[in-house]
C-alpha cells in the first residue's frame, strides 16, 4: 500500500460534474474526469479555462458549487485530513517560507505529516542530487532563483510518497534538463500501477509527451478528452499534433491567423 493513501478505493481520482463559482463568473461547469491507477491525466487549456479552479476545487481550497469529488474514494470536503494526507500539491504559484533553508523547509513540511526523519533525510538528499541542489540545500529560500524554488516545491510534494499528485502547471522556471527530469520521475511515480497524476498546462508539446489522457478545457468545459489518438479521431484534417487539435477544438485556429496579419509589418 502506498504510504499516506487511503485504502477506500483503488481510483486515485474521480471528477463528477464539478462547477466551481467565483461569485457570479462560473469558472468551471459540469466538468468530470477520471485519473486511473498508473495514468498520467492533463488538464489542458489556455489561461482562464478553469483548470487551476478545478484543481483548488480536488484539494480543497476553493468550495465547490457542484458536483461531486473522490480521491481513493474520499470527499475532500468530508475528510480533508486524509485527502490531504494522500496527495502531494504544487500550487500555480510558488508559496515558500523564505526565511528556511531548502533542506529546512523539507524537513518541515515531512515534520507535519509526520514522516520519518531518516526517510525524510534520505529522499531529500536523493532528489536535490538528482535535481543538482546539493548546493544551495542550506542556502536561505529568499535568496534562490524561481528556478530552484520551482524544485523545492516539487520535491516538497513528492516527499511523504503520495498516491496522488496534483501539479498547476508543475514545469513553470525549470531548465530543460529538470523539465525532462521531471517527465522521467512522473512516468516512474505512475509505475507501480496503482499512483495517478493531474496535471494542469497550457503548453501542448509537453502535454502530449507526458500525458496518457488529455481533458481539453475552455471557458471551465471539457470541449474534448481521450488519448491523442482518440482526439485526433474528433477533428477534421487528418493526422494531427495536439497543437493543432487543441486550437481546432477551441475555435481558435482562424483567429490567430487574423491576429497575427493584424500586427504584421507595415499594417494590415
Amino acid at each position: 500500500m502506498t504510504a499516506g493513501r487511503p485504502q477506500a478505493d483503488g481510483v486515485p481520482l474521480d471528477v463528477d460534474q464539478l462547477g466551481v463559482r467565483y461569485s457570479e463568473r462560473e469558472a468551471v461547469q459540469s466538468v468530470s474526469f477520471r485519473v486511473g491507477p498508473g495514468e498520467i491525466f492533463g488538464l489542458l487549456g489556455s489561461n482562464g479555462a478553469g483548470k487551476t479552479s478545478s484543481i483548488k476545487a480536488v484539494v480543497g481550497l476553493v468550495p465547490r458549487s457542484a458536483g461531486a469529488v473522490r480521491v481513493f474514494g474520499v470527499d475532500p470536503v468530508i475528510d480533508a485530513v486524509a485527502v490531504r494526507a494522500s496527495i502531494g500539491y504544487v500550487p500555480e504559484s510558488t508559496l515558500l517560507y523564505d526565511a528556511l533553508t531548502p533542506r529546512e523547509f523539507l524537513e518541515y513540511v515531512s515534520g507535519i505529516r509526520d514522516r520519518p526523519r531518516e526517510r525524510t533525510a534520505e529522499r531529500s538528499d536523493a532528489f536535490a542530487k538528482a535535481f543538482r541542489l546539493e548546493e544551495e540545500l542550506d542556502t536561505p529560500i529568499v535568496a534562490l532563483s524561481n528556478g530552484t524554488r520551482q524544485k523545492v516545491v516539487v520535491i516538497a510534494a513528492l516527499l511523504h510518497e503520495p498516491g496522488l499528485l496534483l501539479f498547476d502547471e508543475p514545469f513553470n522556471h525549470l531548465d530543460p534538463r529538470s523539465v525532462r527530469l521531471l517527465k522521467e520521475i512522473l512516468h516512474e511515480y505512475v509505475s507501480d500501477g496503482h499512483r495517478g497524476v493531474l496535471f494542469s498546462t497550457h503548453t501542448t508539446e509537453l502535454a502530449e509527451q507526458v500525458c496518457d489522457r488529455v481533458a481539453i478545457l475552455d471557458a471551465g468545459r471539457v470541449v474534448a478528452m481521450g488519448t491523442l489518438a482518440e482526439l485526433r479521431s474528433q477533428v477534421a484534417g487528418g493526422p494531427a499534433t495536439l497543437e493543432q487539435i487543441f486550437l481546432r477544438l477551441t475555435d481558435e485556429e482562424e483567429g490567430i491567423r487574423t491576429a497575427a496579419r493584424s500586427v504584421r509589418s507595415g499594417g494590415p
